[in-house]
């Protein structure tokens, strides 16, 4: 019998979910001895035993391994004289100079935990805290890695000898549980009325009370605090808009189980895998009549499943739905801190659901749509951060600081670029603070120190200021990123794609090299540089940014450009005073602008009270209708002229068309202007790959035929799979394009 020692490093997400007890039942079967510990960078094994054995370990373990791991690398080095072990032990967890670990998101409460919970004879009956190293709070309770109780949130709780003795052993599924706890050592959950008063009782019966006799009332969960309220009454709903002064954005509804979601909406076989999967993030489905407008003004309602066992309980067998949205207000992020909670959501909140286990890291509910059989993001944050991005290959240590809406950022190093959760718009110092202290928490988290960094060209930004200042003060370059520019890098990078490619980059706005506000844009390029093939024809704003949400001042634009009538539009002597005067009128040539304009014109929304509400409701309006408007592009780059189509437009509501018919055939016109651009674009580069960003396409009648049409016509097409297809997303691109500038430079200099 030959025998041989193996050393064995494991790179990945290995910690806190239940990897060492794997190892340990493989070890055993296979009779080997050695040590396991954890590693800052993973986990460290030493065995000894047969060869093949020792082998047939080591092929097996991505296979074998728990679903929560993701082993990413593995490195082995053989040694033919062994220490002579005599079992498997345990190690204390070893620090190292890089701390090189990945993360583990948090995850929704696992089958085992469930069944725990609502049996009586269980001791965790109704805890609302019960957690195994299958699931519960990860990243939103981590202060700092090695993943140990005592650098989480979990520290203030010290285990009681039951959860002790599970902790300790490695047969049970709790083994080295950081959050394991029970009622009498964990975590409590306790109930206060609308002044913050402490109520005695049963805190989770006591808010179910409260929601069903109407009140609202707010909730702590994984990553902030939820206000929520029944759903079945629309007048207790639009108490709570009123309340929070959030007239017509789209709340979240929170559904008991799939067959609940199922009542009100039409759910795919693919949109209940990701639902009711171990991530549960909020999913837009499709509503299965035009009602629920107190929830959604849209086509859309965005459900989620209980992913806490405080939910579970919430909803008992009795609700079927409530609406659950984030406890913030008006432009800042959602509230973590109990007394900050009592505080600002006075007048708000009728009540308040709350424990004594600190949030660590705020992190949202992820949002996503179903396309192609994974998720399609407009939010990612929980369930998937911070978890990173695999890179094609070793990357410079860089931070991109992303843009201004749907702020972001993205760090990387080695092969790895680590996308932050949602972070808000950078509209005030509350979002601000929370995003600089995100890239101190993930710089500490993940060791890494910037090289470079990388920002939006637009100098007004809070993220490029930022950017800007610490680069100055830390002496690192600064790389200047075009808004446009990014979002193609960012799909390409999203796609593990590096050579040239057309890209589709539709938005509301981004600064463009010539001074101008670019957003409907035709580029050729890569991570090196980029040219500009294509766009519209610019949209004069009349009053800058107010035009986005008094949009029949785009509208009127439109009209008077065409030649067309504008007398029954707006405040008609201002604005062509504006427009002759060039007065604050400045030029765009932003989709999302288009959008808003010929929503307008159609009467479907003419003042937004929110981002895109304009183009959202022109998506939901639309009907069957296989019709084209005139396609006239001309120039260089080229551009498409909207004025015939415009016209068409008009000539057609004045014929009595519907809103709706127009609404589809205006999206089947830009479906078949990007085709041609896109051909254009191919006949003079060679280049037959596209890649679609950008926030228009968040627009799924548009994704449901713009990537079929290009794929008949011979193209590949690339849409983002790993991060948004919004601004959120963006930051990824700014990383690639740095780096390539980088590592241009380096080459450089030799």
């Amino acid at each position: 019998m030959s025998l041989n020692r193996a050393w064995i490093h494991i790179r990945g997400i290995v910690q806190g979910v239940g990897f060492r007890p794997f190892i340990h039942r493989q070890v055993r079967e296979r009779d080997l001895r050695g040590t396991i510990k954890n590693t800052s960078s993973g986990v460290e094994l030493e065995l000894e035993g047969e060869r093949d054995a020792l082998e047939r370990f080591v092929a097996e373990l991505p296979e074998k391994a728990p679903k929560l791991a993701v082993i990413e690398e593995v490195e082995v080095r053989w040694f033919d004289d062994c220490k002579g072990f005599t079992g498997f032990q345990i190690l204390g967890s070893k620090t190292e100079a890089l701390r090189d670990t990945l993360i583990s998101p948090d995850i929704a409460v696992c089958d085992d935990c469930l069944r725990e919970l609502l049996d009586p004879a269980d001791r965790r009956y109704r805890y609302p805290f019960i957690n195994c190293t299958n699931c519960g709070p990860r990243f939103t309770i981590i202060r700092d890695v090695p993943y140990d109780r005592a650098k989480t949130s979990m520290s203030a709780f010290p285990m009681c000898p039951d959860c002790d003795r599970e902790y300790h052993d490695i047969e049970n599924r709790r083994y080295h549980a950081q959050p394991d706890c029970c009622a009498n050592c964990g975590p409590e959950v306790f109930f206060l009325d609308a002044d913050g008063k402490r109520i005695p009782g049963d805190a989770i019966e006591l808010a179910r009370k409260a929601l069903k006799a109407g009140k609202i009332i707010a909730v702590k969960g994984l990553g902030g605090i939820h206000l929520a309220c029944r759903c079945d009454d629309p007048e207790i709903a639009k108490m709570l808009r009123r309340r929070k002064q959030r007239d017509e954005k789209p709340f979240a509804v929170m559904c008991r189980d799939v067959s609940c979601a199922e009542k009100i909406c039409r759910v795919s076989e693919e949109e209940r895998a990701i639902l009711d999967g171990f991530r549960k993030p909020i999913v837009l489905l499709e509503k299965r009549e035009a009602g629920l407008r107190h929830v959604s003004e849209n086509g859309y309602v965005g459900v989620m499943l209980p992913y806490t066992p405080l939910h579970v309980l919430l909803f008992g067998d009795d609700f079927d739905m409530l609406v659950m949205t984030s406890a913030n207000l008006s432009d800042t992020p959602m509230m973590t801190d109990n007394d900050e909670a009592v505080k600002n959501l006075r007048g708000i909140a009728d009540g308040f659901l709350l424990h004594n286990r600190r949030i660590q890291t705020r992190c949202d509910d992820s949002l996503c749509w179903a396309l192609d059989g994974r998720e399609y993001f407009a939010r990612r944050s929980r369930g998937y951060v911070p978890f990173p991005i695999r890179a094609e290959r070793a990357l410079e240590p860089i931070l991109a600081c992303g843009a201004e809406q749907k702020a972001s950022f993205c760090l990387s190093r080695e092969n790895y670029v680590f996308p932050s959760q949602h972070i808000g718009d950078l509209k005030n110092m509350e979002t601000f603070e929370a995003y600089t202290g995100q890239i101190a928490h993930f710089e500490r988290l993940f060791d890494i120190r910037p090289k470079a960094l990388a920002c939006d060209l637009h100098p007004d930004y809070l993220s490029t200021e930022y950017a800007a200042e610490r680069a100055e003060r830390e002496e690192i370059p600064l790389i200047r990123v075009q808004h446009h520019h990014a979002h193609l890098a960012s799909c390409m990078a999203d796609n593990l794609v590096s050579e040239k490619v057309i890209g589709l980059i539709w938005d509301g706005t981004g600064l463009g090299t010539d001074g101008t506000s670019w957003g409907a844009e035709c580029l050729i390029g890569d991570f090196k540089g980029f040219e500009r093939f294509g766009s519209i024809r610019p949209i004069p704003l009349i009053g800058g940014d107010l035009a986005t949400k008094e949009t029949e001042r785009v509208a009127f634009a439109l009209l008077r450009e065409a030649g067309l009538d504008t007398s029954n539009v707006g405040n008609v002597a201002i604005y062509e005073t504006m427009l002759r005067a060039g007065l604050n009128c400045p030029l765009s040539s932003g989709m999302g602008r288009l959008f808003d304009g010929v929503s307008a014109l159609l009467g479907i929304k003419t003042k937004c009270s929110y981002e895109g509400q304009g183009a959202i409701l022109l998506e939901a309006a639309a009907t069957e209708d296989d019709g084209v408007f005139p396609i006239v592009s001309e120039g260089a780059p080229l551009r498409f002229d909207w004025r015939e189509m415009i016209r068409a437009i008009v000539t057609a509501r004045e014929a009595g068309e519907a809103a709706g018919r127009l609404a589809a055939r205006f999206m089947n016109t830009l479906v078949e202007m990007a085709v041609q651009m896109c051909k254009a674009a191919r006949e003079q580069s060679g280049i037959k790959t596209v890649a679609l960003s950008g926030g228009s396409f968040q627009n799924m009648y548009l994704m449901a035929r713009l990537p079929r049409r290009l794929e008949n016509e011979g193209f590949r097409v690339l849409r983002h799979r790993r991060v948004s297809t919004n601004d959120e997303g963006l930051s990824l691109g700014q990383l690639m394009i740095a780096e390539a500038a980088l590592h241009g430079s380096l080459n450089a200099g030799g």
